[in-house]
Formats: structure tokens, C-alpha cells, sequence
């Protein structure tokens, strides 16, 4: 059994969220910018100068997308309901429309919080229950479908706890996560939150793990460590998008925002950062090396994997790869 990948909802945040709301409509940036920590823990502004991820495809396989969210509906495209069996991928959780604003919400619209990657797509693709929780045959068909279906980015922000995970490393999902690449999409998957050292994929498997770093850039304490390549971002107070109606993860706050804390908010900003990276032109291995070869790890803490993804490093980077002479 696979699980949603957050920690905890903070709801205290109704008086700020209205202050916040008040400008919701207006013309300008997002008036809850200010709260967003994480955009700059990843350098995303100097990175927007470059790239923002312009209809690029980010599939978010979780519990659904609040399909008439204000920050969210000009931003998706058609997706799937494998637990409903229908074409309405709607949350009934609250997670999956949190993963979502991070990846690519609505940016500079007056409304809400900014998305990472400020012009790419999001596709609903719902293969876990209103309880969060999911299988494995769902969650695969999940990502194949997303894959079919013209993602070029697929983000997991769920895992396993306990022993059988560990003997497992992900069992058949390995196979759909390299069909997946072999069809030209990127998967980021959450390192999971269990504080412990963990290799969730079977090694050599392409897919980028994601562990959770806080605002002075530390390991989160809940993070998983020790996969292969894995790199961490801001997994600490994470504002983003939520349902604007009643779910698990809003029964107290149908502000429509609210922050959570977990390696399933980490996941969707390296996300973010892939689509921009594939939006300037990168390939899918181009886009990953990039990531793992400029993440800042000053402290050489190794609970960080590489290190904190730098974006704005990232696709200077790639555009430097660009202009060096290629030898035979």
C-alpha cells in the first residue's frame, strides 16, 4: 500500500490567508508570494528569467486536482480517475491539489501563490482513494497513462513505510517508471518521510528522488536519505494550492491555501525545475544531470544527497552546455 507523502496541515493560517485573499482578482503578482520561502531556497526567480516551463506537461499522479480552483484550472489539461474509472480526476484528499500549486500554479494573476514552473500544465492523474492511500497496479497504470498521454514530466509524491518497502524497492513500479523514460518523460519521486536511510527504487532505475530540506537548508528531520542521486529541496512549510471545499486535508481551511510539511512537497518543485529545464530545450538526461550536478551541499551533509537544487544554477548550466564546442 502506497501513501500520500505530507506530514501535517497547518490550518492556523486563516486570518493571514484572508489578508492575503483580499487582493485575489487583481492585476499584479501573487499576493501570497511573501509566504512562499521555498521559491527562493531554489533560486526559481532568477531562474524564470530563463525559462518558465512554457506548456510543458507535469503529470501529478496522486489523489486528484481541485479542478475549479482559481490558481489551478487555466493551468490543466485533460487527465484520468483510476480509482473513480472516469475522466473527472477531482481531490476528495486535498494533497494532489497541494502538489499541484507547487509544480505550476497560476503565476502573476493576481491570485494566490506562484507555481514553480510558472507556464507549464498540470495533469490530474488520481490513482489514490480520498483516505490518500493507493496499490501498486493502480499507481502503475497511473503513470503508463500519463506517459501515453504526453506528460513530460510525472511526479510521485507518495511511498512506502516499513520492511516489506524496503525488500520491494518499489517491485514493479520500477518497470513503468522506465517505460515512462524510455517514452521521453522525467519521474521525480518523493524520498518518503520516515527519518530513515532507504533506496525506495531498485538502483539504476531513472527516476530522481527527492528528499526535504528546511529554510536554512538543513535535512528535514522526517527525510529519507541514502537513494541513488537523490537531491533535496524545501519540504518545510510548503504554501500551495488546496480544495476550496471540504476534504481530509481542509476540514478546517477552505481558504483554498495552506502549508504542509513533507518530501511530497520537495518532489513537485524539482518537478517544477525539470520543466524548465525541458521548456529551454534539454533533454530528459540533459535535465537531470543539470539538477544533480549544480544542488548546493556547502556543509557536504550527506543526508542531502547532492545537495538543495539551485534552479536558476541549473539552467545556467544547460544554456552554458549549449554554446561549448563539441569535440570529436
Amino acid at each position: 500500500m502506497r501513501r500520500a507523502l505530507a506530514l501535517v496541515a497547518v490550518t492556523g493560517l486563516v486570518a493571514g490567508l484572508a489578508a492575503g485573499l483580499a487582493g485575489c482578482g487583481s492585476d499584479g503578482p501573487d499576493p501570497l508570494r511573501g509566504q512562499q520561502w521555498a521559491l527562493g531556497g531554489l533560486n526559481l526567480p532568477g531562474a524564470w528569467d530563463q525559462s518558465r516551463g512554457g506548456d510543458i506537461v507535469v503529470a501529478v499522479v496522486d489523489t486528484g486536482v481541485d479542478l475549479g480552483h482559481p490558481d489551478l484550472k487555466d493551468h490543466l489539461v485533460d487527465g484520468y480517475d483510476f480509482v473513480a474509472g472516469d475522466e473527472e480526476a477531482a481531490d476528495q484528499n486535498g494533497h494532489g491539489t497541494h502538489v499541484a500549486g507547487i509544480a505550476a500554479a497560476v503565476t502573476d494573476n493576481g491570485v494566490g501563490v506562484a507555481g514553480g514552473a510558472p507556464e507549464a500544465k498540470i495533469m490530474p492523474v488520481r490513482v489514490l482513494s480520498t483516505l490518500g492511500a493507493g496499490d501498486n497496479a493502480t499507481i502503475i497504470k497511473g503513470v503508463i497513462w500519463a506517459a501515453d498521454h504526453g506528460a513530460q514530466v510525472i511526479n510521485l509524491s507518495l511511498g512506502e513505510s516499513g520492511l516489506m518497502s524496503r525488500l520491494l524497492k518499489g517491485g514493479v513500479l520500477n518497470q513503468a517508471i522506465q517505460y515512462a523514460w524510455n517514452k521521453g518523460a522525467v519521474v521525480v519521486a518523493a524520498a518518503g518521510n520516515d527519518a530513515t536511510i532507504k533506496q525506495p527504487y531498485k538502483v539504476g532505475t531513472p527516476v530522481l528522488v527527492v528528499g526535504a530540506s528546511d529554510p536554512q537548508g538543513r535535512p528535514a528531520s522526517f527525510t529519507n536519505v541514502g537513494a541513488e542521486g537523490q537531491v533535496s529541496a524545501p519540504g518545510v512549510g510548503i504554501l500551495s494550492t488546496l480544495p476550496t471545499y471540504a476534504t481530509p486535508e481542509t476540514v478546517k481551511n477552505t481558504s483554498g491555501y495552506g502549508k504542509l510539511d513533507g518530501t511530497s512537497m520537495a518532489a513537485p518543485y524539482v518537478s517544477a525545475v525539470v520543466a524548465l529545464l525541458l521548456a529551454q530545450g534539454r533533454t530528459p538526461a540533459e535535465a537531470v544531470q543539470a539538477i544533480r550536478t549544480t544542488a548546493r551541499n556547502p556543509s557536504g551533509d550527506p543526508r542531502l544527497g547532492a545537495g538543495v537544487v539551485d534552479a536558476r544554477a541549473a539552467l545556467s548550466e544547460a544554456t552554458a552546455g549549449l554554446r561549448r564546442p563539441v569535440h570529436p
